[in-house]
């Protein structure tokens, strides 16, 4: 349940007054999950939640790298924005609900179908399709009312098992890319005295984009298990990182290219 609200002040006053408003609409859900803001951290939010027998569960720190399906989602939406915004950046809110439209209609490799599919159990049938008289939906909606109606009561009975099937189809997307992205991943192995290079993502907000992002080198005076190393700095200061942010250096002048003699032949006449 984290969403923006339209009220000047985000409290435990004004989600507690949203929730009741929500309730009265649709019913008490089973549970609510939320952010650790302190808006929904508080005795009155608790107490409405007793009140109301919901239970309140928290998701995780803040962490938008975890977050890998929002991430992709947000990626694609970018993406398409880029695509169909004009000069003027400031519209693109008025591009958002086509970009959703077309996202929304997509086919999905990860999940074997279209997301508007997952939702309604059947394909949506777009204004164009109808205007050029494809074939596929003049047949669907040329159906009289009762075998229309039935083929939907099937799509509607079969809506859980697409949504299995889905899951069940994103599981084995996320497998196959995880054994893809590891067996990319190099073992690295660093000991105390390796001179190493570290990463720094942080230097993205500087100008320059051929600036490099790899800061040093510093000497590894100690390592911890659980993949953390003690750096030394040449002056003087000492700090910990993760060594999934380092990478060897390897010290000294690039040494000179040697070129080999070359056979020549003498010129054509």
């Amino acid at each position: 349940m984290s969403r923006s609200l339209s009220a000047p002040h985000h409290d435990a006053r004004v989600v507690v007054k949203f929730l009741k408003s929500l309730f009265s609409r649709f019913g008490a859900p089973r549970a609510i999950i939320s952010d650790r803001g302190t808006h929904f951290c508080n005795d009155k939010f608790d107490k409405v939640m007793s009140k109301y027998g919901v239970t309140h569960r928290l998701s995780t720190a803040y962490h938008p790298q975890t977050s890998g399906q929002v991430e992709v989602t947000n990626h694609g939406l970018k993406r398409i924005l880029e695509r169909t915004v004009g000069e003027n950046r400031a519209s693109w809110s008025d591009k958002l609900d086509d970009a959703l439209w077309a996202f929304r209609t997509a086919y999905k490799t990860p999940i074997g179908c279209m997301p508007y599919k997952l939702v309604y159990g059947k394909a949506c049938h777009l204004p164009v399709e109808l205007e050029h008289k494809a074939y596929w939906a003049l047949k669907h909606a040329n159906f009289d009312l009762k075998t229309a109606g039935d083929h939907r009561k099937l799509q509607l009975n079969e809506l859980n098992e697409l949504r299995d099937q889905a899951y069940e189809n994103s599981l084995i997307y996320k497998e196959k890319t995880k054994k893809l992205h590891d067996s990319k991943i190099k073992n690295r192995i660093f000991n105390v005295g390796d001179h190493v290079l570290l990463f720094n993502s942080r230097l993205k907000i500087f100008s320059g984009k051929l600036k490099s992002r790899w800061s040093g080198p510093f000497t590894i005076t100690e390592v911890f298990p659980y993949g953390t190393a003690k750096l030394s700095h040449p002056d003087g200061s000492n700090f910990k990182v993760n060594c999934h942010r380092l990478k060897h250096y390897y010290g000294g002048d690039t040494p000179p290219m040697v070129i080999s003699d070359l056979q020549t032949f003498p010129k054509d006449n």
